[in-house]
């Protein structure tokens, strides 16, 4: 166990009931227990102290009736110990100290029904601060608010664990450094700072959807956490772009199950079977997108984006997909978020309206500007396009070279099928 994990949990009755409540419970367990101490570092060192002692006591005595409330009750216990601890060297700790009481409370003591989402959306807004770096922000908003373990975040991002704990405690220090506090920023720091929120949450569930490296091409359970954050996202901030973002990700994911052969190999777009996709999510997206939609204060880049999802979702067939009303809302979207893979994705788009020709010209004057040089994106547009002009040499270039690029294993060999295909 490492000071950012929790212990492994086993797989008897008690083992798993802490693996869930760990899973569905964690963030509220750590807000509350960030809201009593004021401290986020202890809140979580508590929390899994809490966790290790769930495993030996649950075995022995049963799972308790209100388990994240017991969990509450323990932390609290060990908060007020780390507080005695300290109040040796801190006078602040030892004043914190002095007012506690031995008596633990019932889970209702920090379970408060009126703060419990406050809490989350502190432990939100604390994860992804400015004063951290994005890729911390992304580790502890995993960690804290998702409750994955460190090896969890590793593999989601294929990088070492050691990477990930170095970069969770060093979030926690910086957030202590610059005295961050655990608390829901007001009405004004709020908006400056929920771009950053649905950043991170769209980065984890960018890797989840299309994996940049392994031979997975899609991660599933990592989609799925940024699909929950989200969700938890826009129920406490009701804003048009956090239900922009839901409708996306809810969108997106939809199309997961006809995404992958029986092999587990990427299908895409214009062959999947759409009788397979998740209709559930595409009802979730379309209504969030409507409520967003309903605000009448104009969709942003992720309410765009989901728009864009909507067309797809809504369209018989790659064929009968409204391209004319997608061009339009790319261009949208590029005016709000201008960037070179915004303006790669209206290239396909107006491929599809008006013929590859069309489209190649915008590839080739993005191509010029040196921007994507080291994307697989960017060939692999130009090879498909180029294809189905007829100039299969080039085409089968294109594709290779893409392929030289693309770090995901999967995504690959579709790459080297088609510039086979073109031999």
């Amino acid at each position: 166990m490492t000071p950012t994990d929790p212990p492994g949990t086993g797989d008897d009755a008690a083992g798993r009931a802490v693996e869930a409540v760990w899973r569905t419970q964690s963030a509220r367990v750590v807000g509350a227990l960030a809201r009593f101490t004021g401290d986020l570092a202890l809140a979580e060192d508590v929390a899994q102290e809490a966790v290790a002692e769930a495993l030996t006591t649950w075995r022995a005595t049963g799972v308790p009736a209100e388990p994240a409330g017991w969990l509450l009750t323990v932390g609290r216990r060990r908060a007020i110990d780390a507080f005695r601890r300290r109040s040796a060297r801190d006078a602040r700790y030892a004043a914190l100290a002095r007012e506690l009481d031995d008596a633990v409370p019932g889970p209702d003591a920090l379970f408060d029904p009126d703060a419990v989402d406050d809490d989350v959306l502190a432990l939100m807004f604390t994860a992804c601060h400015p004063v951290l770096a994005p890729e911390a922000r992304v580790a502890l908003t995993l960690r804290v608010v998702g409750g994955l373990t460190s090896e969890e975040i590793a593999a989601a991002f294929l990088v070492p664990v050691p990477t990930v704990q170095a970069r969770i405690t060093r979030a926690k220090k910086t957030l202590a450094a610059a005295h961050v506090p655990f608390a829901v920023p007001g009405p004004d720091e709020r908006a400056a700072r929920l771009g950053s929120v649905l950043s991170v949450v769209y980065v984890i569930f960018t890797e989840g959807s299309s994996a940049t490296g392994g031979e997975a091409w899609i991660r599933t359970d990592l989609a799925a956490e940024a699909v929950r954050l989200a969700r938890s996202l826009a129920r406490l901030v009701p804003e048009p772009e956090p239900l922009g973002l839901l409708a996306l990700l809810e969108l997106t994911a939809a199309r997961f199950p006809a995404r992958l052969d029986d092999g587990g190999r990427p299908v895409l777009l214009e062959d999947q079977d759409r009788r397979r996709w998740d209709r559930d999510a595409i009802r979730r997206g379309r209504a969030a997108l409507a409520t967003a939609t309903r605000a009448g204060r104009g969709l942003g880049p992720y309410g765009l984006q989901a728009s864009i999802a909507d067309c797809h979702a809504v369209a018989p067939s790659v064929a009968e997909t409204d391209w004319d009303r997608v061009v339009l809302l790319y261009e949208a979207l590029g005016r709000v978020a201008p960037s070179p893979v915004v303006e790669l994705n209206r290239a396909v788009a107006v491929a599809m309206a008006s013929g590859p020709g069309a489209g190649l010209t915008i590839v080739d004057d993005l191509t010029a500007t040196g921007a994507l040089a080291r994307s697989h994106l960017l060939p692999a547009v130009r090879g498909e396009l180029l294809a189905r002009l007829g100039r299969r040499a080039e085409a089968r270039g294109a594709y290779l070279e893409a392929a030289e690029r693309c770090g995901n294993g999967a995504e690959r060999a579709v790459l080297e099928t088609k510039a086979a295909r073109l031999a």
